[in-house]
């Protein structure tokens, strides 16, 4: 079959199923099939016949909301690009920000120790690791699911400590405690019972996601450990979701720990992640 009515045809289905960007997909879904890139795609005439069937069952899943990332067992982040499948949180272009932000924070610092708290593939903690090589950098992960996930992702990343933990723990990396230099963390923060799409509901991890009444429950409790771990001085960035630009600023200076409180766009201009530094040491 002609490779532009493959697509095109393929571009309609998804987009009746509901798929935001169906052209897209259907040309990442191709390229993965044929082993090539989307640029690739364009200089392609026909597609094989046993390469259309396997497109078309991937269609299919991906029509059924099932991510993408997951059929491609691939997402790009930054200047990596990450294993990802069922059982861990799919990184999104959002969170990027984040990592450019922390790596602004970390520029000068030699041997800067890093904590990132809730690491799920790992994208903010291997970034951090591979853009600023001399980091120190603590990625701690809860669910015991998507930790499988980090240290397939760590593996070629040795100087990267992967530990299992919940972000609440009061023991949580306490040989560490006042000399950590960058706290870091996209934390589960949907409100329980808000609306998200087929693909997050069905199929991220429901740990990744819910943060309780408001969103903002699992946050508490890291503000404790980051206040703990941070040193004087030390930098802190929460993601959060588009509406708790002020409610989580609010909950940060509320703690009493942290100066500098501020929130930042992402990408597209939308409230995105908080950061603070850590004030005078405190038992907070």
């Amino acid at each position: 079959m002609r490779c532009s009515t493959l697509l095109a045809d393929a571009a309609r289905r998804l987009a009746e199923a509901g798929v935001e960007s169906p052209r897209v997909d259907a040309e990442l879904l191709l390229a993965h099939v044929l082993g090539t890139s989307r640029t690739g795609l364009l200089t392609l005439d026909a597609v094989p016949d046993d390469a259309a069937a396997r497109f078309a069952a991937l269609l299919d899943q991906r029509a059924d909301r099932v991510p993408l990332q997951h059929l491609t067992g691939r997402a790009p982040f930054r200047h990596l690009e990450l294993a990802v499948g069922p059982g861990v949180f799919v990184p999104r272009p959002e969170t990027e920000a984040l990592v450019g932000w922390a790596l602004e924070r970390l520029a000068g610092l030699g041997v800067p120790v890093v904590v990132d708290l809730g690491t799920g593939s790992g994208a903010i903690a291997l970034s951090i690791a591979h853009e600023h090589p001399g980091s120190r950098v603590h990625a701690v992960e809860r669910d015991p699911v998507a930790i499988e996930w980090t240290r397939a992702n760590a593996a070629a990343f040795p100087a990267v400590d992967v530990l299992p933990g919940d972000m609440t723990d009061p023991a949580l990396l306490s040989d560490l405690d006042g000399t950590v230099d960058l706290v870091v963390s996209n934390p589960p923060y949907v409100p329980d019972g808000a609306r998200v799409p087929r693909d997050v509901a069905d199929h991220d991890p429901p740990l990744a996601l819910w943060g309780g009444p408001d969103g903002l429950d699992v946050v508490r409790g890291l503000l404790r450990t980051a206040a703990r771990l941070l040193r004087p001085g030390g930098w802190l960035g929460i993601e959060h979701a588009d509406q708790q630009g002020g409610a989580l600023p609010a909950l940060v200076r509320a703690h009493g720990a942290f100066a500098d409180v501020a929130d930042h766009p992402d990408l597209t201009g939308r409230p995105r992640f908080t950061t603070a530094r850590r004030a005078q040491a405190s038992n907070t």
